[in-house]
């Protein structure tokens, strides 16, 4: 039996209690009635308390709501109790229906337990194509599922996917912002035919199980074309998949949106600006280096220029740059690769690693020959890619020749902007900041007001964010110029704290300084600067 709950206007009632748009419906509540149906009748299940239904009305006059909920009622046996809905109420609960969780549970069920023994049981493979056709016709579920994962990831603005089998569960991770966060928990029978389904997707054996396997795919998404980067990984209960997301739209980034500012940014456009020369990006993985590198070629890319790169995969299709992947499985590497695109005419080389002394070699002798040379290097700090390259066997001599600048970078995660409030500054952090600020130099200090004192801020937490507070990232960098001075100390033996002084002395901004002014702007937080650049204060009451 359907029951009318007309809106009470109580003073004592908190607007929280009946803020139905925000409600988190499960997908077993939403499951009660059709998407077609309650797009038709605009009404939605809230909550089951008992054995009574709210549901969301609309419109709780019109006659076949009504009897739309009357059949609802006697069909589950509930009393149901209807909830007055406006339209944007309405329509914030219908998008429930596309949630990850709704849509995996629909096609979950849609499995029969025969069903399950055909999709999943193992098989030797004979024919690729044939393989992918059964897929099709019988794994629809399963590729429901995989779209799912690979939507969610994507409007989530994830840049990594980690499917990885369990004990008893296949877990489903992103990472955001730099941060791997649990999304979805499946069964454990249904991990091989996802694992196959995205194999087939990026034209891998599917029966290759024993070693790993690499590849890509292309999906549209919004009308967006979203490349994602495959690699599969036997682990002791199965295989592992990670799938790297690729927005071509967010891989070209300006240098000043990447957070390069001020005399860093000035540094680095007047040395790509140079006839010839390195230019070395420093950082761990995930540090943001290729996009950096990216960056800069989108400077670069001119029509009277031939720039090609040596990549480790091709991340971004940039149109006008000729771009090559390595693949070292037939002796196509880095080091073999340079010296055949040197003979290529070549004005701009980029080199999407230095991991050997060949390499490096080459990549010197490239940069003293009349090209601009971009590479990466993975340092913990800008000064610290000279000792680095001379224990690859470069001459100092020649490194102190070749090379420009060196950048190091980190990513921070950003305050989002929606939820954005002020913090008190405690002892250890203004002392912290303070210490920083007074080896800045006084016109990269311009932008900051300090009129009014140090003052810090932090997210605390909105839908816009998840709650997290953080929203996209952003880089923090120091720029290491080789000049003059820096080149007299390159003998036999580099002292790093020679090169540092030397640093202090032409006022370098180190990435804790840099970091340090963007908490002063508001962009990020001091938790955040600390994290990274592995320097930690001590937070007291």
């Amino acid at each position: 039996m359907a029951e009318n709950k007309k809106e009470k206007k109580d003073e004592n009632e908190s607007p929280e209690k009946n803020d139905w748009g925000n409600l988190k419906i499960s997908p077993d509540i939403i499951s009660l009635v059709p998407y077609e149906a309650a797009k038709k009748y605009r009404f939605v299940p809230l909550e089951r308390d008992g054995q009574t239904l709210r549901v969301g009305v609309v419109d709780m006059d019109d006659f076949e709501v009504q009897n739309a909920l009357q059949f609802l009622s006697e069909k589950n046996r509930l009393t149901v109790e209807l909830i007055k809905f406006s339209e944007k109420d309405f329509k914030s609960a219908l998008e429930v229906y596309a949630s990850p969780a709704y849509s995996i549970t629909q096609a979950l069920e849609s499995i029969s337990k025969e069903e399950t023994k055909n999709i999943f049981e193992e098989e030797e493979v004979t024919s690729k194509k044939k393989s992918g056709e059964d897929d099709v016709l019988r794994g629809a579920p399963v590729a429901k599922i995989v779209e799912v994962i690979l939507r969610n990831a994507i409007e989530g603005m994830a840049s990594d996917i980690h499917i990885e089998p369990m004990e008893d569960t296949v877990r489903v991770r992103y990472r955001q912002d730099g941060i791997l966060h649990n999304s979805l928990v499946l069964p454990k029978t249904i991990g091989p035919a996802i694992v196959s389904r995205i194999k087939i997707l990026s034209n891998l054996k599917i029966d290759e199980k024993r070693k790993p396997q690499d590849g890509r795919f292309r999906v549209i998404e919004k009308g967006k074309q979203i490349d994602l980067r495959v690699s599969s990984l036997p682990v002791s209960l199965g295989e592992k998949v990670v799938m790297r997301v690729l927005d071509k739209e967010k891989g070209l980034i300006d240098l000043e949106d990447l957070g390069v500012r001020g005399k860093n940014y000035q540094i680095i456009k007047n040395s790509i600006a140079e006839p010839y020369g390195m230019i070395l990006i420093t950082g761990p993985t995930g540090s943001g280096k290729s996009t950096t590198l990216y960056s800069v070629l989108k400077i670069l890319n001119q029509e009277g220029v031939n720039i090609i790169t040596l990549e480790d995969p091709v991340e971004y299709a940039i149109e006008g740059v000729n771009q090559s992947q390595v693949k070292p499985e037939i002796g196509y590497d880095f080091a073999s690769g340079l010296r055949s695109i040197l003979r290529q005419d070549p004005d701009i080389v980029m080199v999407g690693e230095i991991r050997d002394k060949e390499t490096a070699e080459l990549a010197v002798h490239a940069a003293l020959t009349g090209h601009v040379v971009l590479s990466t290097l993975h340092t913990n700090d800008s000064i610290g890619a000279i000792p680095r390259l001379i224990d690859m066997g470069v001459d100092a001599f020649l490194i102190s020749s070749a090379l420009r600048i060196i950048v190091a970078q980190r990513l921070v995660r950003k305050i989002c902007s929606f939820c954005k409030e002020e913090i008190p500054v405690i002892e250890a952090m203004k002392s912290t900041i303070e210490k920083n600020l007074a080896q800045i130099p006084e016109e990269e200090k311009k932008e900051i007001d300090l009129s009014k004192g140090i003052k810090a801020y932090k997210g605390r937490g909105c839908p816009k964010c998840g709650g997290s507070g953080t929203k996209g990232r952003i880089g923090i960098f120091e720029v290491f110029c080789l000049d003059s001075d820096v080149a007299n100390l390159m003998g036999e033996k580099v002292d790093e704290d020679d090169l540092r002084k030397a640093a202090k002395k032409q006022g370098m901004i180190t990435m804790k300084q840099d970091g340090v002014l963007k908490v002063l702007s508001g962009e990020t937080t001091m938790e955040e600067v600390e994290r990274v650049t592995e320097d930690g204060f001590l937070e007291t009451d």
